[in-house]
């Protein structure tokens, strides 16, 4: 096997450096691409300065999204450095070279493995099984909503009986902040759908890959620590803002993929307009609880 790690930066060169600085030593990486995303400050200046040793540094010519530039890096590290399995990893989260190792074993141990990833501990949220279903139509309403999700969440989740006493489970989808994907397969299915700005990509790659005959494996012996949206909430500082982000990637993964009708289409964005609305209520009541509390 030969490992490579992709890095998207968009306006976030230094938690790219800290990243790259962390992992650089790694002897299981053979090398790390650092692709800025086209973008608008000094960070292309500032990652051309990490260039060297197992360092490579290329550029977009536009900012296409996320799944845009890490096709852009995962291309670049099998095509120009002969990887044959790619770590994408987001510039704001932390693993050990024991966890890459982890990953390597599964491929070697799982017959036609597209992707494979370890168990999140996320800074927001706490420990996290990333592992989730591919949901139909309603199920993927459900799965949006906050009040919705908490409860038929048991009916929408895997069991957790399934991941007892596992090393390793099957699993749809996994979350995209870092996983490892097979160079060949990846490209074969044509990687990430460069349709989807953001949000949801990890969504299209499991329908992908799944529909290519591939896998995806949740390694759960192995973890790795998400600093939640460190580069995303600099970007889209406000929380309607990523909302309507994600509701037009939502769309488009259910009429690309789940293949929905107009009337569908229709209840989806009423439903999204009633997932705006609970935003707004609780962002108020919180807001109040806070203001508050600081009256105090």
């Amino acid at each position: 096997m030969k490992i490579n790690c992709v890095i998207l930066n968009y306006n976030d060169a230094k938690t790219v450096e800290k990243l790259t600085r962390q992992i650089v030593q790694y002897s299981l990486i053979d090398r790390i691409v650092l692709v800025d995303n086209a973008s608008d400050e000094d960070s292309w200046q500032h990652l051309k300065r990490l260039g060297k040793g197992k360092v490579d540094v290329i550029r977009a010519k536009r900012n296409g999204g996320y799944g845009a530039g890490n096709n852009l890096g995962v291309r670049y590290a099998v095509e120009e450095n002969g990887a044959t399995h790619i770590l994408i990893a987001n510039p704001d989260v932390s693993f050990t070279e024991d966890c890459v190792r982890g990953l390597a074993r599964v491929f070697r141990c799982h017959p036609k493995i597209g992707v494979a990833a370890a168990a999140m501990e996320d800074s927001n949220y706490g420990n996290a099984l990333n592992g989730w279903k591919l949901h139909g139509f309603v199920g993927q309403l459900l799965w949006m909503g906050p009040v919705s999700r908490r409860l038929f969440g048991r009916f929408l989740s895997y069991p957790h009986a399934k991941k007892k006493g596992k090393k390793a489970i099957y699993v749809d989808a996994v979350h995209g902040s870092m996983l490892m994907v097979d160079g060949a397969a990846f490209l074969e299915c044509g990687g990430y759908d460069e349709g989807i700005f953001l949000y949801q990509e990890e969504m299209a790659l499991a329908s992908r890959m799944k529909a290519a005959g591939y896998r995806t494996v949740l390694l759960l012996t192995e973890t790795y620590r998400h600093e939640h949206s460190v580069s995303i909430s600099k970007s889209f500082s406000q929380e309607l803002k990523r909302q309507q982000i994600r509701e037009q990637s939502t769309l488009y993964y259910m009429k690309h993929y789940l293949l929905i009708h107009p009337l569908q289409e229709r209840a989806a964005r009423l439903w999204f307009w009633g997932i705006r609305m609970e935003v707004r209520v609780f962002r108020t009541i919180f807001g109040g609880m806070r203001a508050h509390e600081n009256r105090k």
